[in-house]
């Protein structure tokens, strides 16, 4: 259970590239710099069933997110392995109709007013990114580069899983310290 009144602030933003989705593995996670806003909606809708003059049984299916992310800039050589694009020799992005999207968790923090907040979302699908471009002005507002991702669970020990969220404490000190290291399934052990 948190401890927080509040959260705030998104930082230490992750990707690592899904490896193998039938017994999942991960690629070691990436840091991207430059978080700032990540907006994830559930998706999933109630079924209820009546029977007696009334409501006998509701079912809540859990189908994931949608979400966008937000960043200052995101690297091209995340974009090309994120969105199956290319570099060519001259470091030019292509973007190509072809390409194969790679599934990737995204990992990262929140900060809390007395402990931050680690997430990892396991199983997420990125589609091109929007950006916008404005001639410079009096001040400069920096451009951001938002990216749509479609989060999906995934099976993990048996469990159809689409998130982790974790706080420092007593018990979890070595998984914490090592959270961006790679990506911490449900059930880790310290060392693992």
């Amino acid at each position: 259970m948190s401890q927080n009144k509040v959260t705030f602030g998104l930082d230490k933003v992750h990707i690592a590239f899904l490896t193998d989705l039938a017994t999942p593995k991960w690629e070691t996670p990436v840091p991207i710099p430059g978080a700032v806003r990540f907006s994830p909606e559930p998706q999933g809708e109630e079924s209820t069933f009546y029977a007696d003059n009334g409501p006998y049984f509701t079912y809540t299916s859990n189908n994931g997110y949608t979400a966008e992310l937000e960043m200052a800039n995101i690297p091209d050589n995340i974009l090309a392995e994120m969105l199956g694009w290319e570099i060519d020799a001259n470091g030019m992005l292509v973007e190509t109709t072809d390409g194969t999207p790679k599934e990737f968790a995204l990992l990262g923090q929140v900060l809390g007013d007395k402990k931050n907040r680690r997430f990892v979302y396991y199983r997420c699908k990125a589609s091109r990114p929007s950006k916008e471009h404005n001639t410079r002005a009096e001040s400069v507002e920096p451009a951001t580069e938002t990216l749509n991702i479609r989060i999906l669970p995934i099976e993990v020990n048996g469990k159809n899983i689409v998130r982790g969220v974790m706080e420092l404490n007593d018990t979890n000190t070595t998984v914490y310290n090592n959270f961006f290291k790679g990506v911490t399934i449900p059930g880790a052990k310290a060392g693992v």
